[in-house]
């Protein structure tokens, strides 16, 4: 008794901690710039390297590139805030249908740089990195466009993490996917965590994130976090051209009914049944009467 007494100010400081955290994380996550995250973006900005390129076609496909090749496209401060503005460039883009993330130079990611992350070691700029990153990720995995992570070489780390933010995931024949987080002492923070549990199931999360295990084509494709595993690279490009080919199965047509179909797959996903329901029925509004609605009920395209 006399220990759960003295425990009892302990746990009450704890939930008083997280009550605050969760507060600021409210904050944080608003649509609305708050003070926190002007503060991370001051000192992401004192790290700079590499670039963040986005390349936008007729085709309605977009292509990001994370292009920091001396470091193994690892994220320096300048490229998440690079990122954020990409993420932002494509919400507006109303033509897009479909976005490719690639990285530079034959390898995908090798997540932060570690000359950024140890000068913001300490926990609360660790937090206000780790709530900024999450933001500009969930921001992209919710964008209206069907889009790809084309993993070539290694995808370590927060480079891990960033596939799961795609909503399918490719890889060449001799690409890893890893997700080295125990290894340097900590887990997830990008959100990499929680989307994983989603792609693959708790079990399977549990044995990538606490074994550190690398996920080769043949892994990913068993446990369901690859969809496609492409041919080995015949000449720079090679592998870009693939999966644009690849992911234009699913971006042929109208702009705005593919838009339409990410938007309430999105909404099923992370809205309650109810809430889902009714957001459907707005979307469903937007394409009733559309244009590719009336082409295609005047060519009789239903059962073609």
């Amino acid at each position: 008794m006399a220990l759960c007494a003295a425990s009892r100010p302990l746990l009450q400081n704890t939930r008083n901690a997280l009550r605050r955290c969760f507060k600021q994380s409210r904050a944080f996550y608003s649509n609305t710039s708050s003070p926190q995250e002007e503060e991370i973006r001051q000192k992401l900005q004192l790290f700079p390297g590499g670039s963040i390129d986005l390349q936008k076609e007729k085709s309605g496909i977009a292509v990001m590139t994370v292009n920091n090749p001396a470091r193994m496209n690892a994220f320096s401060g300048s490229m998440m805030l690079e990122l954020e503005e990409r993420v932002s460039e494509l919400e507006t883009w109303t033509e897009g249908k479909g976005l490719i993330v690639q990285g530079a130079a034959g390898t995908f990611c090798s997540g932060s740089d570690l000359n950024a992350v140890r000068a913001i070691s300490n926990p609360q700029d660790g937090m206000k990195m780790c709530m900024f990153m999450q933001k500009t990720l969930t921001r992209l995995l919710r964008l209206p466009l069907i889009s790809v992570a084309l993993v070539e070489g290694k995808a370590l780390g927060g480079g891990a993490e960033l596939t799961t933010a795609c909503d399918f995931r490719l890889m060449t024949s001799d690409a890893v996917i890893q997700f080295v987080h125990k290894h340097m002492g900590l887990v997830p923070g990008w959100g990499g965590a929680a989307r994983l549990v989603r792609i693959v199931g708790s079990q399977n999360a549990l044995k990538l994130l606490g074994g550190a295990k690398k996920v080769d084509p043949h892994l990913g494709r068993q446990i369901g976090l690859v969809d496609e595993v492409l041919s080995s690279p015949l000449g720079e490009g090679s592998s870009l051209v693939e999966a644009e080919q690849w992911l234009s199965q699913f971006t042929k047509g109208s702009a705005p009914v593919i838009r339409a179909v990410k938007k309430v797959v999105v909404s099923g996903r992370e809205l309650s049944l109810e809430e889902a329901l009714r957001t459907e029925k707005d979307i469903f509004g937007t394409v009733w009467g559309g244009p590719a609605n009336l082409e295609a009920l005047a060519q009789k395209t239903k059962h073609n």
